[in-house]
């Protein structure tokens, strides 16, 4: 076997053993630890946007931004609960579509402020997310 075939042998090999840590983790997560990876996952995915976007890797920073996107709108925002939320839901429904206009932004007008503020907003309502499930294991 040649060095290109085992690294790429090794690579797929990686891959599949960190995509079974992720899924065993979510098949063991409760609700509160879902949505943390869900945060956990938007903020890697931005991070890696920025990382494209400043090495002018356009396809990548895209996909990137994508992720970002996804998790977004089909992660949380579409784990709100408005009707037992109440306001504290819509304002989140409200932040979330902001960041996914400012992940827009970024992507389109490869805009690194746009990706700052959005990884921004994201750790903060992440913190105040992580502080709440301190505070119910205590």
């Amino acid at each position: 076997m040649t060095y290109s075939r085992g690294a790429a042998a090794y690579g797929r090999g990686a891959s599949a053993y960190a995509r079974v840590g992720v899924e065993s983790g979510v098949m063991s997560a409760d609700p509160h630890q879902l949505i943390v990876m869900l945060f956990d996952g938007a903020q890697a995915a931005i991070r890696a946007a920025r990382i494209h976007m400043q090495s002018d890797n356009s396809a990548e920073k895209g996909r990137s931004i994508s992720k970002a996107l996804d998790i977004v709108n089909n992660g949380l925002a579409a784990a709100l609960d408005r009707e037992k939320g109440g306001d504290i839901a819509e304002q989140l429904g409200t932040l979330y579509s902001y960041i996914a206009r400012l992940l827009l932004t970024a992507n389109l007008r490869n805009d690194e402020a746009s990706l700052d503020e959005a990884e921004r907003l994201l750790e903060d309502i992440a913190s105040a997310w992580r502080e709440i499930g301190q505070q119910q294991s205590a």
